[in-house]
């Protein structure tokens, strides 16, 4: 063990830490769909699904995804376009592309069966050190650590450590650390209960240590530190600011749109034809473009709504247009879709922002 877990864990009391958080977990858990299945395959849905989004949010998409892809037979037979709808809305589209690659592999090569093995497990794509923990523990009920933020959180404050969490070498200090305590006997309540006092009790902001069912054997409730821990320390990061043009264009009634590449932002989605521009970008250039791109006869264009959006690194600022205009056929990666088929497709929110503007003034 390191010098740091050593420390730790000096005087500890593990046993009764775990009884305490266990059973409270038990009694307070709220009851989420996922926790009421042992299906590895939706186990796995949920916690990818979870990275980086409430639970709140996730709640609906889950049960329409499971409704949709019941069995991991499905999810893995299943089209590229179907998924991404399936996906619609909840962002960072690579976790359900690199989900359904392992899927996949996982229809291959175990036979349907996800695997047990935490190192098979992880080798999968998309499957980090966190889910690999989680889906372990929950599903298989193996001792095995799932670190993320929250966890970091509640195991700084109740062992008042003051590394800085941001840093890799702490997350190994952490995963060190809740694989001395887990609770071997129920390893699954042990991991949920810690994410759950995250969510619940131990707070990023104003923690309620007063309702916490650990906080006996809380080091840094008793050091008077709750409120200054954890410590983190995060670089800044610049977002890029992009300007936009876009248009829903109607052709008797229906709409043209178009894909975007199989790589990068956005991968494989639709949107309405969008032109990168400068921050003072004219409209004369907007319909050059429309002209040669599109062989498009302008009759008639005018604003519709202007959406921005904040992606990890880059910011969209997109001035959209309901433009009229003839158009006798297109090329790929443009399309002409009926509405009933633009339901069937994913769209990123911009874009559905700029269709619902179309919908309530048109």
């Amino acid at each position: 063990m390191t010098t740091t877990i050593e420390k730790s864990l000096n005087d500890f009391q593990i046993e009764k830490f775990q009884k305490a958080l266990v059973s409270w977990f038990h009694q307070e858990k709220r009851d989420l769909p996922w926790r009421r299945t042992e299906d590895p395959f939706r186990i796995w849905v949920s916690e990818i699904m979870l990275q980086q989004t409430r639970v709140d949010t996730v709640i609906p998409y889950y049960e329409r995804f499971i409704d949709k892809f019941p069995t991991l037979h499905d999810f893995a037979n299943a089209k590229e376009d179907e998924i991404l709808k399936a996906w619609e809305g909840l962002g960072y589209y690579s976790r359900v592309r690199n989900l359904q690659t392992a899927v996949r592999e996982v229809a291959e090569k175990y036979n349907g069966n996800v695997p047990e093995d935490p190192k098979q497990f992880q080798s999968l794509k998309g499957v980090g050190p966190y889910t690999a923990g989680a889906v372990m523990s929950i599903a298989f009920r193996k001792p095995e650590p799932a670190v993320d933020g929250n966890v970091m959180r509640v195991f700084s404050r109740v062992f008042s450590i003051e590394e800085d969490i941001a840093k890799p070498k702490t997350r190994k200090t952490f995963e060190g650390l809740v694989r001395e305590v887990i609770d071997h006997e129920d390893p699954s309540g042990f991991n949920q209960g810690i994410m759950e006092l995250g969510a619940l009790i131990c707070t990023p902001q104003s923690p309620s240590c007063l309702l916490c069912p650990v906080r006996d054997y809380c080091k840094g409730f008793h050091e008077g530190k709750e409120k200054i821990l954890p410590i983190k320390n995060t670089k800044k990061s610049s977002t890029k600011k992009k300007w936009m043009s876009a248009l829903v264009l109607t052709n008797d009634g229906q709409i043209v749109v178009q894909k975007r590449p199989e790589t990068g932002l956005l991968a494989s989605m639709w949107q309405f034809p969008m032109i990168e521009k400068g921050k003072n970008g004219d409209l004369d250039a907007f319909r050059s473009w429309l002209k040669e791109e599109l062989n498009l006869e302008i009759e008639h264009m005018e604003p519709l709504t202007t959406v921005k959006h904040v992606f990890s690194h880059v910011e969209w600022e997109i001035d959209a247009y309901v433009v009229k205009g003839s158009i006798s056929s297109v090329e790929l990666p443009y399309q002409i879709m009926t509405e009933k088929q633009m339901s069937e497709y994913a769209f990123p929110v911009p874009f559905q922002k700029m269709w619902k503007a179309f919908k309530e003034t048109h």
